[in-house]
């Protein structure tokens, strides 16, 4: 039998270990933005890169309940903060700068809130969030075979 604590933490688990990679991302390059609406299938990647020496990261969302992207046109999108946040489910609280950019409900499931600053910021809320990091340049092109 599965110990409900465990099946109610995993999310709130993905969500710090989510937390940790992208702090170290702050001063890299949002190098895209992709953003798919459909129905029930709606999902936002955001790559990220530094350069050659770090590794690029791919953030990706869906089952989204709020986006927002701010981009003056003149600037790339370097990233000054980033942070994941846990949402739980009711009746746990939320933090108040999260109000107004979702409404709560009974049967809501978890969320993970996504922000990042910098010239280009970008607000997301959703239920499914996914990390995936690459092999820096370097990496990838060294020779394993030894």
């Amino acid at each position: 039998m599965t110990d409900t604590t465990e099946v109610d933490d995993r999310f709130k688990n993905r969500c710090a270990n989510a937390a940790r990679t992208l702090a170290s991302c702050i001063g890299y390059f949002i190098d895209r933005i992709a953003f798919d609406a459909f129905a029930e299938e709606d999902s936002l990647e955001i790559a990220l890169r530094e350069g050659p020496h770090k590794p690029d990261v791919v953030i990706s969302l869906a089952n989204l309940r709020h986006i927002s992207i701010g981009k003056p046109p003149e600037l790339s999108g370097f990233v000054d903060e980033i942070s994941l946040i846990h949402l739980p489910k009711m009746p746990h609280p939320w933090p108040d700068d999260v109000a107004g950019r979702v409404h709560r409900f009974d049967e809501m499931p978890e969320l993970a809130w996504l922000r990042i600053v910098g010239p280009t910021e970008v607000d997301v809320i959703a239920s499914i969030v996914t990390i995936y990091t690459a092999l820096s340049d370097e990496e990838a092109s060294a020779d394993r075979t030894t």
